[in-house]
């Protein structure tokens, strides 16, 4: 069975930059996930998430984004799709995550699937906690990374 590591990106204590961090709580708390499924409150943690990154077959990412269109959705980057737009800088953990992924790559030990779902934040206020138009993506991002998850399972 494949491994898959589900990974949260952000800080709680900033509004929509915890988004990450809520949808796999979200996600992980939906039940139903098979042993071979981890999830991880990734934080601001950087490096030390390396091994997350390298230890598994399928990678899924959630986090705030900053994409280029940045309209109040939903958005799914898969594989070849993601380097490029962490090169604009969608994501806060912008540096982070492109080290990891380019460090794994590095070390030949880049997952086979790497997905990022995320939603661009409104309100980065200090203890605001998730703005309303962020909580009302929460479902939809935790309905796309089980879609994702179950493929993944299913292939």
């Amino acid at each position: 069975m494949k491994k898959i590591n589900v990974v949260g990106l952000g800080n709680l204590l900033f509004g929509d930059e915890g988004f990450g961090v809520e949808v796999i709580r979200a996600l992980e708390a939906s039940g139903g996930f098979p042993e071979s499924v981890n999830f991880v409150d990734g934080g601001t943690q950087g490096i030390y998430l390396l091994d997350y990154f390298e230890s598994c077959d399928c990678l899924l990412v959630f986090d705030s984004i900053i994409p280029i269109e940045f309209e109040p959705k939903v958005y799914l980057y898969r594989n070849e799709e993601l380097p490029a737009f962490i090169h604009r800088k969608m994501s806060a953990h912008q540096m982070g995550l492109s080290e990891l992924l380019g460090i794994a790559k590095l070390h030949g030990r880049f997952p086979a699937e790497v997905v990022m779902i995320g939603a661009p934040p409104h309100n980065l206020d200090l203890g605001s906690g998730l703005s309303d138009i962020m909580k009302g993506h929460l479902d939809t991002a935790v309905r796309m990374g089980r879609e994702v998850i179950d493929a993944w399972l299913k292939s």
